[in-house]
């Protein structure tokens, strides 16, 4: 459940506080207590930050193929029991009607009022084995669920890597890796000594690597097939070394951590709503159950958008996207509060491209000496809190959405957002980003004193890149063709 690493402010070194729930009534206002919070944004640890340039690893996804090391930023939490279909099923807004082994789903769970708490990749790896993978607040709340709620399943957690090693060792149960792009394929059977049967999108097959027997998971980017792969711990430089070498001759680029989570700009997922575990009488078990160390009493929440109720900041499955799998043929937590919602008033998905001159001011404001100075706009991954909420505002002034994930494509040339924004606005719209938070900015290690700058953007289709929104999965990132 620990979040590692984080900076303690002095304010922080004198909380007495011994769950979240304590947290938040020594601290008052929740909003206040997360975005001043010092975790900064979600770590990528361990892997290198770049390994040749990131303009580079970012294109090779989209012209030859990309190797990108997922072993050390996300959690697995191995759920495993008579019990455990039922957990899921309970738990999850997706059906489990149609889940046999040696398959894979984006599990989406969502709080007793319908407020999505996260989503991450659930594999059934055998009749009664199931891993999840994704970030800690998925994990958490499956962990919580099946300690309090009866089930009998045995649950086993291998945690993200520390983001500040300081020559400790890292140790993992297992290594995961993806090769995707045009070329993914040709390094596979290349690894594979052979031809290799494309299984179905998130069908799950095996193959041997290395003298290593490794599971796979059929995925895909920029429009071609690709595999997730993975393996016990002990096998993965002598794997990640065998695959550097089959792809030298068709382009292979490893992909740093600097450069990895800004795929989902042009894949069009958005990875960090706030779970919405701060609020409600049936959640005040969970909030106890929550330590003061966990990822969601350490968030940083981060942007423009401020407001005094943090319960403006919760999401619905429609405005991250995941209406598609919600389905009601099963009772599931949250399950009577999403049926009272009518799916086409809800906020909706899209990508908003920024307006390359406004982009620009923001980039220079750093060589202009007498200012004015905006808040930094990392390349090519902007975000500066684990939680980002930008206001998206028409050209008025008023409210119609957030900014929720927001980087550089060097493959698109544009600045892009991950938002959602309310369901009158249309595509070709132009409006507002606000950059930067009000005030000066908050007391986060990640801010500096700036000042606020509307950027424009217009809202575009989700995913981005053509490739992904003609020829991904349906389903599965794409729910959303706007």
């Amino acid at each position: 459940m620990s979040v590692s690493d984080t900076t303690e402010t002095e304010s922080e070194k004198n909380v007495t506080a011994k769950n979240l729930q304590e947290l938040l009534d020594e601290a008052g206002n929740p909003v206040e207590l997360l975005r001043n919070s010092q975790l900064g944004a979600y770590p990528y640890p361990v892997v290198p930050a770049v390994l040749s340039n990131w303009q580079r690893e970012q294109k090779a996804w989209r012209e030859t193929a990309v190797l990108f090391d997922q072993s050390h930023h996300m959690l697995n939490l191995f759920v495993s029991g008579p019990d455990a279909l039922r957990l899921i099923s309970d738990t999850a807004v997706n059906s489990v009607a149609n889940f046999p082994v040696d398959m894979a789903k984006q599990y989406v769970a969502v709080s007793p009022a319908g407020h999505v708490i996260g989503d991450s990749i659930l594999f059934r790896l055998a009749e009664e084995e199931f891993v999840s993978v994704g970030r800690p607040t998925t994990a958490n709340w499956l962990e919580y669920q099946a300690q309090t709620g009866g089930y009998d399943v045995t649950l086993r957690r291998d945690n993200a890597s520390p983001s500040r090693l300081y020559g400790r060792a890292v140790r993992h149960e297992i290594w995961r890796f993806q090769i995707q792009g045009p070329n993914a394929w040709h390094v596979i059977e290349k690894l594979n000594g052979g031809p290799l049967e494309q299984l179905p999108f998130f069908r799950m097959g095996s193959m041997h690597v290395a003298g290593q027997h490794v599971r796979t998971l059929r995925h895909g980017m920029a429009g071609a097939p690709g595999l997730e792969l993975w393996g016990p711990y002990d096998g993965y430089d002598r794997v990640r070394e065998a695959i550097i070498e089959a792809g030298e001759e068709f382009g292979l680029v490893p992909v740093g951590s600097r450069v990895y989570p800004s795929n989902t700009l042009e894949s069009g997922w958005i990875p960090s709503p706030l779970p919405p575990v701060y609020t409600g009488k049936e959640l005040r078990s969970y909030r106890e159950w929550l330590g003061t160390d966990t990822f969601e009493a350490t968030l940083a929440l981060a942007g423009s958008f401020v407001s005094a109720d943090i319960e403006d900041y919760y999401l619905n499955p429609w405005e991250l996207g995941y209406g598609s799998f919600v389905k009601f043929d099963h009772d599931f937590i949250g399950r009577s509060a999403l049926r009272a919602l009518d799916p086409s008033e809800q906020r909706r998905k899209v990508t908003l491209a920024w307006n390359p001159e406004d982009f620009a001011k923001i980039l220079s404001s750093p060589a202009e000496v007498r200012g004015p100075g905006y808040q930094f706009f990392d390349l090519p991954l902007a975000n500066y809190g684990s939680c980002g909420y930008d206001s998206v505002t028409d050209a008025d002034g008023s409210l119609i959405g957030y900014s929720m994930f927001t980087g550089y494509s060097a493959n698109e040339r544009r600045a892009l957002s991950l938002a959602t924004v309310a369901p009158s606005v249309p595509v070709g719209a132009e409006v507002r980003v606000v950059w930067g938070e009000p005030g000066g900015g908050s007391r986060k290690l990640t801010v500096e004193p700036h000042e606020q700058i509307a950027v424009r953007a217009v809202v575009s289709a989700v995913p981005y890149a053509a490739p992904a929104r003609e020829q991904y999965q349906p389903g599965w990132r794409t729910t959303v063709h706007v």
